[in-house]
């Protein structure tokens, strides 16, 4: 039905061909992990799907990733699914932030003009009592955007360090530049393992220092998995040593989640150090037979795991993103 609803869409039918593969992609995944997160109330009988978009993103993720489906098309379609009610509700604002925050951070992270079309799609592909109080808010949200000037294209920013400074939650005016303290420069490394983070450290980085798990886990001794708490204890007391210098440095870890950034994110920014997230990325074959090889106590077996928290860094993390894929 949703489907059927976007093909209808005037606006879908004016797209480019590129745009309507991605919408059409997400129109049909948008839903992929509503039988994996049901729930059922078992006082009230009420059935929910709680984080259905985000855990549908990851899910279409590990798809199309095995497809072959290319990076760039793939992670539009995932970052449409993970937000794809958002238009619901926007003008209402949210835990997030202002519905302006929320058109401004979108813009960055999506094409707003896609993510409008698939929310209507879906509202009109369903039979509900508040459709037309549901469009409408689609409607606003879409106006909202024009205002601000992100209907399809980023929302402008003074620079850089106002733009991530203003994601993470400071009372910033997008127009205004702020003021960047001085601090180190963090290059924080992100991609599943045999992706081959080592390697472009190597060939791009080798004057740096680097801060790694890897090599804590090493210098204590432990496997895989053992006693990460202490691992990790080791990796940041090293990276806290290197921002109080104000040094420049590689913190090469997979960086996998959204959850496991923000506590690296949130100690480089602490120290006002300049950020950029490099990711990587390979096949899945060519990850595992690289696994295979390297001298490694991660299992494939464990490796494959990792995919079910397995998140692509967006622009809004950092004060640049480079993705290399």
């Amino acid at each position: 039905m949703v489907v059927e609803a976007l093909l209808a869409l005037p606006d879908y039918q004016a797209a480019s061909r590129a745009e309507q593969e991605v919408v059409f992609l997400a129109a049909l995944l948008h839903d992929v992990a509503k039988y994996s997160t049901t729930v059922v109330d078992p006082v009230t009988g009420t059935i929910g799907q709680p984080g259905h978009s985000r855990k549908g993103a990851i899910d279409a993720r590990i798809a199309l990733w095995d497809a072959g489906v290319p990076f760039d098309v793939r992670e539009s379609v995932c970052r449409l699914i993970s937000v794809h009610q958002v238009p619901f509700f926007a003008l209402d604002g949210s835990r997030r932030g202002t519905p302006e925050f929320l058109v401004r951070e979108l813009s960055w992270q999506l094409s707003i003009p896609s993510l409008a079309m698939l929310a209507e799609a879906d509202m009109r592909g369903r039979i509900c009592a508040d459709k037309a109080r549901v469009l409408d808010n689609i409607e606003l949200f879409r106006e909202l955007a024009r205002e601000e000037g992100c209907y399809g294209t980023p929302r402008r920013f003074a620079d850089a360090h106002t733009a991530v400074s203003y994601f993470r939650g400071a009372d910033v005016h997008p127009d205004y530049p702020l003021h960047q303290a001085p601090g180190s420069r963090g290059i924080v490394m992100s991609g599943l393992p045999a992706s081959g983070k080592n390697t472009w450290v190597d060939a791009h980085h080798p004057e740096l220092p680097v801060v790694s798990f890897d090599d804590a886990r090493d210098a204590l001794g432990l496997r895989h998995g053992k006693n990460e708490g202490m691992v990790a204890h080791l990796a940041v007391d090293r990276a806290k040593a290197l921002l109080r210098a104000q040094q420049p440095f590689i913190w090469n870890a997979t960086h996998l989640s959204e959850r496991m950034r923000q506590k690296t994110l949130d100690l480089l920014f602490a120290y006002h150090a300049e950020v950029e997230i490099a990711y990587l990325e390979q096949p899945r074959a060519e990850l595992l037979r690289r696994n295979t090889k390297r001298d490694t106590s991660l299992s494939n077996k464990a490796l494959a795991s990792m995919l079910h928290r397995w998140s692509v860094p967006l622009l809004t993390e950092a004060h640049h993103v480079r993705y290399v894929v």
